[in-house]
């Protein structure tokens, strides 16, 4: 009995006193921010890049091709990260999952079509196909995002 007594005060303190005491300042604001899923999914590609970016610096240069599309991608991705840090407290229940997933995609699409623009110019159908596929993304996250 003492111990159902226990387990109740703790998990009465754990869940309901913080949302009392919790007030919105920016700094939480920008913390409720980085506990949306959408940051989650972001943050995820963009540690999986920095590992795979410290793997590839153990043998290559910076001027290697793969190092630069990383580097590259992770400036994206970063940029994206900072987007939805700016985000309206009022909004971020748009934070979804599956705007993660169309954000990390989005990148992904972004970074293939800046490789493709190394070697081919703007007028290449391959450079075309790359950059229709990212409107396409662009214009499914403003529906979510305006």
């Amino acid at each position: 009995m003492k111990i159902c007594l226990i387990l109740t005060i703790i998990l009465f303190s754990t869940f309901y006193a913080p949302a009392q005491t919790v007030k919105k300042t920016p700094a939480n604001a920008l913390s409720a921010a980085k506990l949306t899923p959408a940051y989650s999914e972001i943050l995820l590609r963009k540690t999986e890049r920095e590992s795979e970016l410290e793997e590839f610096s153990l043998d290559y240069t910076e001027e290697f091709p793969k190092v630069k599309e990383i580097k590259f991608e992770l400036g994206l991705l970063n940029r994206e990260m900072e987007k939805i840090l700016a985000v309206n407290q009022s909004d971020s229940g748009k934070l979804t999952l599956a705007l993660g997933k169309l954000l990390v995609r989005k990148i992904e699409l972004e970074t293939d079509l800046w490789n493709l623009r190394r070697q081919y110019n703007d007028e290449h159908p391959e450079v075309k196909r790359a950059r229709r596929k990212v409107e396409v993304f662009e214009k499914a996250i403003k529906e979510i995002l305006p």
